[in-house]
């Protein structure tokens, strides 16, 4: 396999910009196809974005013989669904976060990936960011000492800034999500807790819904104890003021701190000899990077940047998060 045809399920929010673009830029890949239940939708996307194809029916997308990739980002309740499906199909699949909706859908996911030849990656995409990898080059190297605890702190007020906002939020629907704001943007901070830390040891917390704004829980706190003995502390809260809103995350060391937002673009790195803030340009698409690292993978030219088995330790430190 030389050029990576893909055939996008789900041509949503998520993919007008920050994937849907990149598959057309990135070397050796094409999209040539998307599907959307809402026809008239997936046909405007098709003309908006120049794709030749446009399908209602998932099915009749995985029939297209010029496609050898599927990119699944359905909301998370069918995309254990499709998966089975492209494994079946024997379609290489990149699929969105969270990667189901609890671990169980995920272990799954990943027994079928074992029982085909096919190739799978989860798309948590800040581990092939410039800005991350920078951090992680900070950690590895030793620039704060010993990593002793972290703190994660990510408040929202009950309509995120971070989020889409769409006619019929799914993100807060659990049937649809698994559960809240928390399920949507915390893979990104848990997973790449693990991209810096390694193998957790122990993980629990608890959610709750204090708003009562719809059936999904809105505050949730855990910590994570990693195998190296870094403990994570992580609060995530959904119904705050707008004058609380915050995205922080802090590492701190035996010899000073690495500060930084998830959805920003500056670490600021302090130690004995430094007090230094570093500042990265936004991308434009904020994928791009990830699925360069996919097609490589997809073509033998490069590991897995997120493999399903690392997918399946997120959503049981979720699910242990939320009491699921």
């Amino acid at each position: 396999m030389n050029n990576i045809n893909w055939g996008i399920i789900g041509c949503g929010d998520v993919t007008e910009i920050k994937s849907g673009p990149a598959f057309n830029k990135v070397p050796g890949s094409k999209l040539i196809a998307v599907m959307r239940r809402n026809a008239e939708k997936a046909a405007d996307y098709a003309r908006r974005h120049g794709v030749g194809k446009w399908y209602a029916d998932a099915n009749e997308l995985m029939n297209n013989a010029e496609i050898n990739a599927i990119y699944i980002a359905t909301p998370p309740a069918s995309h254990l669904e499709y998966a089975l499906t492209a494994l079946q199909k024997g379609f290489n699949v990149y699929v969105e976060k969270p990667v189901t909706l609890n671990a169980d859908e995920a272990r799954e996911m990943a027994e079928a990936v074992k029982q085909t030849n096919c190739r799978l990656t989860v798309a948590h995409y800040r581990r092939a960011q410039p800005m991350f990898l920078f951090i992680k080059d900070l950690i590895n190297k030793g620039a704060i000492g010993e990593i002793r605890t972290v703190q994660i702190k990510l408040w929202q007020n009950a309509k995120p800034a971070l989020v889409p906002d769409v006619e019929d939020n799914w993100r807060v629907n659990p049937v649809l999500s698994g559960g809240g704001y928390f399920h949507d943007l915390a893979p990104h901070q848990l997973d790449q807790m693990l991209f810096y830390f390694g193998e957790p040891e122990y993980y629990s917390g608890y959610s709750l819904n204090q708003s009562g704004l719809n059936t999904a829980d809105d505050h949730v706190a855990g910590h994570i104890i990693f195998k190296n003995k870094v403990a994570v502390n992580g609060s995530w809260c959904f119904n705050v003021a707008e004058s609380e809103v915050t995205d922080q995350c802090e590492i701190i060391g035996t010899k000073g701190s690495i500060r930084f937002p998830f959805f920003g673009h500056t670490v600021s790195c302090k130690n004995e000899t430094e007090d230094k803030t570093t500042t990265f340009a936004p991308l434009q698409h904020v994928q791009q990077p990830m699925i360069e690292k996919v097609v490589d993978y997809f073509n033998d030219n490069g590991p897995n940047p997120c493999s399903i088995e690392e997918a399946v330790i997120v959503m049981k430190i979720m699910d242990a998060f939320t009491s699921r």
